[in-house]
């Protein structure tokens, strides 16, 4: 007898369970919605949050608040919305380091590159590989013929291993078969001090993100050489691409934004930030913003954006083996 009840008890608890899912759903959002960066405030998560947020909360008719939980490579903040309830009231800005890059390297990392819902990318940030105005490189195959002739000799920034201005770098070189040992690595504990040291002398070149130097860049402080965008910036005309140098691989290294939820996301909420995110891709707002930084607005469909996901994380896990940067 009580086998039987337990048979019709349980499902109906989990047709109650998914009505009270559906109403949630379809009700939302009712209250404002958090929106964790991952990284400290003025970097590229902190900007796509900020970015989104005030044009988000007038379509949503609720407020997007912009939280940062920096520390640990991203994973700190990462990780708190991934155990936060899946209701879509916590939401991550999603970048390149802490979803795709620090889990394939570092094994001790506490989530998967697909532990989370995937709902759309925001921005793309491309790289620009720079020198100060006075170096003697005028162009890319010139910076790289000095390296074939002087290995070792010349030295790079980098905000440390495993890092898009690390792995840019060893990515151009595989390119024109070059060792990692060509040009010698001079780690700093951000991408910013990583800039000021090519400013000040201290290295020879320098891969960034374009949302990091486009200041410098409009100022003349330095010479860009190349970019890993797939087309020619809108700002900056007269850098060729990575494809144009004969780098085709480059275009695969940038910064990136995305927007995810916790794993177990309600369908209806994906759908409906996939709709908002349509009337965001139209905001005069959300256009000039990314402009100012020199980002690429890239909102996708859902399925694309975990496409694209599993292509960074596969890039990385690849070059982290054969650079042996795995722990």
């Amino acid at each position: 007898m009580l086998r039987l009840v337990k048979k019709r008890f349980v499902p109906a608890l989990f047709l109650m369970g998914l009505a009270i899912e559906i109403a949630i759903a379809q009700n939302y959002p009712n209250r404002p919605i958090t929106l964790v960066a991952p990284y400290g405030v003025g970097g590229d998560s902190d900007f796509s949050a900020r970015n989104l947020a005030p044009i988000a909360s007038k379509l949503l008719g609720q407020n997007v608040i912009v939280q940062n939980i920096a520390g640990a490579s991203g994973t700190i903040g990462s990780q708190k919305v991934r155990t936060s309830p899946p209701d879509g009231y916590t939401l991550l800005v999603s970048r390149a380091g802490s979803q795709a890059i620090v889990p394939a390297l570092e094994s001790s990392t506490p989530y998967k590159w697909n532990d989370f819902t995937f709902i759309s990318l925001l921005d793309f940030n491309p790289l620009v590989c720079v020198v100060k105005p006075d170096a003697p490189y005028k162009n890319m195959k010139e910076l790289i013929a000095v390296i074939k002739a002087n290995p070792t000799k010349l030295n790079y920034s980098t905000a440390g291993a495993g890092t898009t201005q690390h792995l840019a770098v060893e990515v151009l070189l595989r390119d024109v078969g070059l060792p990692s040992s060509a040009a010698t690595m001079i780690p700093y504990k951000s991408a910013g001090l990583a800039t000021t040291a090519l400013l000040s002398g201290e290295v020879d070149f320098l891969c960034n993100n374009l949302t990091t130097i486009t200041g410098q860049l409009k100022g003349n402080a330095m010479r860009p050489l190349v970019t890993s965008s797939s087309s020619r910036l809108k700002d900056f005309p007269n850098i060729p691409t990575a494809k144009e140098e004969g780098m085709g691989s480059l275009e695969k290294v940038m910064g990136w934004s995305g927007l995810y939820g916790p794993p177990g996301l309600a369908p209806e909420v994906v759908d409906k930030w996939q709709a908002i995110l349509k009337e965001v891709a139209k905001n005069p707002a959300w256009i000039n913003g990314n402009d100012t930084v020199g980002a690429i607005s890239a909102i996708r469909s859902q399925a694309d954006t975990e496409a694209f996901a599993k292509e960074q994380y596969d890039l990385y896990s690849k070059l982290g083996t054969e650079l042996n940067l795995k722990k």
